[in-house]
């Protein structure tokens, strides 16, 4: 079943009574809160999509949540930006409208996959992120203007500010808020963008592989006016929507998402079973966690076409995600017999790492880059490379990684995140907050929001814990924003919430993740939940589970350890919190020294 807006609508037992209408409100938002172009207003939308400065810096919570709203006819006609062309019926349709109203970034060179397969959810003390995962093309990424950085601050500070001062309220507010951090640098940016910029040739048959060729949003842009012109060009609609899937997943905006679902449904309406078209529905589902279904639409591909790239990195992802590992390294090995290349070289490894088999895993990403030609390869394959490295606690290697990945592309944010918790590791406190301060005043999202959250606690000056809940209150900002459009986050609740929020709700997301998919991730997730809430002989189990498959990281051998502690179990929690401590010593700035002090205490 595909995923619906209101699958995750909060119930009176998670929120003050005063916050329950606020909220239904929200979700109930209908097509009348949007404007004609489904569900974004029409003042401040200019002919080509792009809106004006105060139409978004004066964004509500309602408006936020109308940009995911849906609106207009499945059978009414709509243009390359998503207005609608009344047709019969118009009023009664569930499609939500693609529209491109934000094609706002400047130009960018492509590059792998900007969601590490399985990385995405590689939560060291959360990845991943969330993220991901799903097309196994190599995608373009979007950077964001240096200049652009005291915008994007300013937004997300009065977002947290708004959520201490205010907590009844907080999950409403700061989602305006958190999208308004979103979208400041991208109106600058769409103020001084070179207006010869172009992207993907506007064609009779544009095809997805056109989108790695430059900048995603000049591809976008270029796909919007051939769709004007040519509006059955069902080729054209998937490639729109697989855009809109990877500009989602870059800028960690999911308000993109209602707008590739609905460009999809229109290219399979155009064309039903069309190739381009499913594979861009496994994308999204996987996008949005919802694995089960990327994998059911990737089966469909590969029983047409044995050989789609895109489909069989789909797959793996998809496996790996639902904790099918067995079946995932079988897929691994087949997409790299059919169809070798970057993509697949780091699927494969990344199914050898969760097996505990670093060598090979490093092995194939030295192999991967070593073929990486384009800047955007050689970014993201050395920035696994240094990921895999600080797992090991090799932080020397992965700092020389990073730079590998930062040498080829300056702005590659999961680099600049990964140099900043290898300084952080390396005790270098100062530079590691100055570097994560960079990478969340550009991309507000979980991981990098706790990190930062966690490395103010840890140095513990003057206005540091305040600093540190303004972190933390933006993730359930941007967690209440993905599950407005259709994401299912229970995962990144329950790791954040666990540590830094409330333990109720924690266990509540933890057991419902756990209920869709078990993996490595869930079980460890759940475990530590549990623990938090004194369920301890709950969680043993489960963190014994989420360790069984050697997966070399440190945080989910420091739960298990704490676990066993709690259980009386103190010869083999010493033994574990140990072994974490060896693996990577600074896997986590608050994590590391609760670990030290407990080995300490039982001694």
């Amino acid at each position: 079943m595909a995923p619906r807006e209101n699958d995750h609508k909060p119930t009176e037992d998670e929120q003050p009574a005063a916050t329950q209408r606020e909220w239904e409100r929200l979700w109930e938002q209908g097509d009348d809160s949007g404007g004609e172009d489904g569900g974004s207003t029409k003042e401040g939308t200019g002919p080509e999509g792009e809106r004006d400065a105060d139409a978004d810096t004066e964004a509500s919570p309602a408006a936020v949540d109308a940009r995911a709203d849906v609106s207009g006819d499945t059978d009414a006609d709509t243009d390359a930006e998503g207005r609608e062309v009344p047709g019969p019926a118009a009023a009664d349709s569930a499609e939500p409208t693609p529209t491109v109203d934000d094609t706002d970034e400047a130009p960018t060179p492509a590059h792998g996959n900007a969601d590490e397969p399985g990385h995405s959810h590689d939560h060291d003390h959360h990845h991943e992120h969330d993220h991901e995962h799903a097309d196994g093309s190599t995608t373009p990424h979007s950077h964001t203007h240096p200049h652009l950085g005291d915008e994007r601050i300013a937004a997300v500070r009065r977002a947290a500010a708004a959520s201490r001062r205010w907590r009844t309220v907080q999950l409403a507010g700061c989602a305006a808020l958190l999208a308004v951090a979103m979208t400041a640098g991208a109106i600058a940016i769409g103020a001084t963008k070179d207006s010869g910029a172009t992207g993907v040739a506007a064609s009779s048959a544009v095809s997805p592989e056109l989108l790695a060729s430059g900048s995603l949003d000049a591809s976008i842009a270029s796909l919007q006016a051939h769709l004007r012109t040519q509006p059955k060009d069902f080729d054209g609609w998937a490639t729109l929507g697989l855009a809109y899937v990877e500009q989602a997943r870059t800028k960690g905006d999911p308000s993109r998402y209602p707008q590739a679902q609905a460009a999809l449904q229109r290219s399979l309406k155009i064309s039903p079973g069309n190739e381009n078209a499913l594979e861009g529905r496994a994308a999204l589902a996987a996008a949005r966690h919802e694995f089960a279904e990327a994998l059911t639409y990737a089966d469909q591909v590969l029983k047409e076409n044995p050989y789609s790239e895109r489909a069989l990195c789909s797959r793996i992802d998809a496996l790996v995600e639902l904790g099918h590992y067995a079946d995932a390294e079988k897929a691994a090995d087949l997409a790299d017999a059919r169809k070798p290349g970057v993509p697949v070289f780091t699927r494969y490894a990344y199914v050898h790492e969760l097996r505990g088999d670093v060598t090979t895993a490093r092995k194939v990403l030295e192999q991967a880059l070593a073929a990486a030609t384009s800047p955007g390869d050689i970014s993201y394959v050395a920035g696994t490379l240094g990921q895999l490295a600080w797992n090991q606690g090799d932080y020397k290697t992965a700092l020389n990684d990073y730079g590998r990945a930062l040498a080829a592309d300056e702005n590659y944010l999961p680099a600049l995140e990964g140099r900043a918790r290898a300084q952080a590791a390396l005790g270098d406190r100062a530079e590691a907050i100055k570097g994560m301060e960079l990478v969340v005043s550009r991309y507000p999202l979980p991981q990098p929001l706790v990190e930062l959250g966690e490395l103010y606690e840890s140095r513990d000056a003057a206005g540091d814990k305040a600093k540190a809940d303004d972190q933390y209150a933006l993730v359930d900002a941007w967690i209440a924003l993905a599950r407005a459009n259709g994401v299912n986050a229970d995962l990144d609740t329950a790791l954040a919430a666990a540590d830094h929020g409330n333990i109720k709700s924690a266990l509540k997301a933890a057991r419902a993740e756990w209920a869709r998919r078990h993996t490595v991730h869930t079980a460890d997730a759940l475990a530590w939940a549990l623990h938090v809430n004194g369920l301890d002989k709950e969680a043993l189990p489960y963190a014994r589970r989420a360790t069984a498959t050697n997966y070399h990281n440190a945080s989910f051998i420091y739960h298990l350890g704490m676990i066993e502690l709690a259980t009386g179990h103190k010869a083999d929690g010493r033994t574990h919190l140990a072994k974490a401590l060896k693996l990577n010593p600074g896997f986590s700035p608050l994590g590391a020294s609760k670990a030290r002090k407990a080995l300490e205490a039982t001694k």
